[in-house]
């Protein structure tokens, strides 16, 4: 069964952090953070759509003036999510260059900043040199971003400023069974994705669906209901969840945060800077050790753990940070305790 999440660190453990998360069926691309990118493929830039920002230190966001240049003549419009501030930073980014030469340019940038209590949405047009523009408040349920297939979820996380984690969720997967296809006689194409959305969006049983392909060059096509297929052809089974979380203190009450959030999830993306025995660092610094990440991971009854965002410290010791994260989510390292 193909994932419906294609996701991807955009550097190595030591790099700076940036998870890309292609979406198969869509053909679009979410982000969490905005790393250095320069080595990253501007082609799976240029798929995304949402950009999610744990908070704005240098390492998490100097990858956004790639973004800008990538995007900036396009006729695009991405949607970023962040902290409180991120208006103001966003902004200040923005100040550093001159535009007097955009007039026309289509570009749109749309800035969510998450409070505790609301998000307040602002509107960045490149034709009108990135002036803010207000466009409203929310109140903060938790969810960013939701469609028919998935929903991105958020919690604030102390690093001694609010810094965001993030879960994606497929709500559920529906895959093709392909026996069935053959069956039918008609070959797999873009009519799938019509019949998924239906389903998604909870569309009456009866339905009209109309496969269309060529043969020979010729058009063919073929009509059904939406429960005829539903019933023979798609295998719905829970969906696919992804969680990240980066640059926060191992606290009671970060930790019941973050276990809620990924709790069950397929992959979680946990950043593991320092080994437990440098534990007074990370206390110091409000970030994570690999014990305590695998402890996260383990506590969250988590699929499968990928550690990253690790301390330049441990160039040549890799392996020591993997396994002492995998020893904690086994369980074959006692869990960490929170301060």
């Amino acid at each position: 069964m193909k994932s419906a999440f294609l996701p991807r660190l955009i550097n190595g453990p030591f790099g700076d952090p940036g998870l890309h998360v292609a979406l198969r069926w869509q053909g679009t691309a979410l982000q969490f953070d905005l790393g250095r990118m320069d080595r990253f493929p501007a082609a799976e830039i240029l798929k995304l759509s949402h950009v999610f920002v744990s908070h704005t230190h240098i390492d998490h966001f100097i990858g956004f003036d790639r973004l800008i240049r990538l995007f900036l003549a396009r006729e695009a419009r991405i949607s970023l999510f962040g902290p409180p501030g991120i208006v103001r930073n966003v902004s200040g980014k923005l100040a550093g260059y001159t535009w007097n030469l955009v007039e026309g340019y289509p570009f749109i940038l749309d800035v969510h900043e998450v409070h505790p209590d609301r998000i307040e949405h602002v509107r960045l047009r490149a034709a009108a040199a990135f002036a803010v523009e207000k466009v409203g408040d929310e109140p903060f349920t938790g969810v960013l971003h939701e469609d028919a297939a998935m929903a991105v979820r958020t919690v604030h996380l102390d690093h001694r400023i609010p810094c965001l984690g993030f879960a994606v969720e497929e709500k559920t997967h529906l895959n093709i069974r392909k026996d069935e296809l053959d069956r039918l006689g008609i070959p797999a194409g873009p009519w799938l994705n019509q019949l998924k959305a239906a389903i998604r969006t909870g569309q009456p049983g009866d339905t009209p669906i109309v496969a269309k392909w060529l043969t020979n060059g010729r058009e063919q096509h073929a009509e059904f209901t939406l429960d005829q297929l539903r019933r023979y052809l798609v295998v719905e089974t829970p969906g696919q969840k992804l969680a990240y979380v980066v640059d926060t203190l191992f606290s009671q009450a970060n930790v019941e945060k973050i276990v809620a959030l990924a709790d069950h999830a397929d992959i979680f993306f946990c950043e593991s800077l320092f080994l437990d025995e440098d534990r007074d660092q990370a206390l110091k610094r409000y970030h994570l050790t690999a014990r305590q990440a695998g402890t996260l991971a383990r506590l969250a009854n988590v699929k499968r753990l990928e550690n990253f965002h690790f301390s330049p410290r441990y160039d040549s010791l890799a392996d020591r940070v993997y396994a002492e994260a995998a020893a904690a989510f086994r369980g074959d390292l006692a869990p960490d305790e929170p301060v």
